[in-house]
C-alpha cells in the first residue's frame, strides 16, 4: 500500500510493505522439452533481452518475447512448472505487479519478476495493464523526482520511494507518464522497472 506525507511542497509516496509473500521457495524446475531463453537480471534487462525484446513471438500468441505484464489477481500461484499438478513456489498477494513473459506453453506463461524469480502462472491471471516499480533495486533507500513535463529541468510534483508501484500511462523515448494516488507526471525510464528502454506504450 501507499503512504503519503508533504514534504518541502512535494507529495513524497513511500512504500510500506513488500507485497509477495514465499511459501516454498524450490530451486527444482520441471525439465520440459521446450526451449527456455537465457534469464538476465532485472535491472540487467540491457543485456540479451534488451535487444531482443520485441523480436521473437510467442508460439502461442504471437505477443512479442520477453514483454511486460501485471497480475490480475489478489493472489496468484507461481509454480515450478507449466500445470496445476507442480507445486507452487511463490504467492504474489496483490494485483498490479509487474512481471516480465519470457515463454509461452499452451495456456500457462513463464515469467520473471524484479527479483529475478521465475516461474509459471496461468494466463488467465495477467493482464496488459503496465504498471511500473520505482527503482526496486535500490530497495526503498533513495527517491525519485516526478517532473511536470519529460524534461529534467521541468517541475517537480513528487518524489517517489523506491518500490513504490504506479500505472504507466504512457511511455516515449527515454521519459515515462506514471499515474498514482493524488500524483502524476513524469519520470526517466531507466528509473523503472516495467518498461524497456526506447519502448513506446501508449
Amino acid at each position: 500500500m501507499f503512504g503519503k506525507i508533504q514534504v518541502s511542497g512535494l507529495l513524497l509516496v513511500s512504500m510500506f510493505a513488500s507485497f509477495r509473500s514465499s511459501v516454498s521457495v524450490s530451486s527444482i524446475f520441471c525439465a520440459l522439452s521446450i526451449l527456455i531463453m537465457p534469464t538476465a537480471s532485472a535491472q540487467d534487462a540491457s543485456g540479451i533481452d534488451r535487444l531482443i525484446a520485441g523480436a521473437i513471438q510467442g508460439k502461442e500468441t504471437g505477443l512479442p518475447l520477453p514483454r511486460f505484464v501485471s497480475l490480475k489477481a489478489k493472489r496468484t500461484n507461481m509454480r515450478v512448472g507449466p500445470s496445476f499438478d507442480h507445486r507452487i513456489s511463490w504467492v504474489f498477494v496483490k494485483p498490479g505487479v509487474p512481471v516480465e513473459v519470457i515463454q509461452e506453453f499452451d495456456v500457462w506463461r513463464l515469467i520473471r519478476d524484479a527479483d529475478d524469480q521465475e516461474g509459471w502462472v496461468h494466463k488467465s491471471l495477467l493482464s496488459s495493464n503496465r504498471v511500473a516499480i520505482v527503482a526496486p533495486w535500490s530497495r526503498g533507500e533513495s527517491y525519485v523526482n516526478v517532473h511536470k513535463n519529460p524534461l529534467r529541468n521541468a517541475a517537480k510534483t513528487a518524489k517517489l520511494q523506491s518500490g513504490v508501484y504506479a500505472e504507466i500511462v504512457s511511455c516515449e523515448g527515454s521519459w515515462c507518464e506514471l499515474e498514482g494516488r493524488n500524483y502524476a507526471g513524469w519520470v526517466p525510464a531507466a528509473e523503472l522497472y516495467g518498461v524497456y528502454p526506447g519502448e513506446k506504450v501508449k
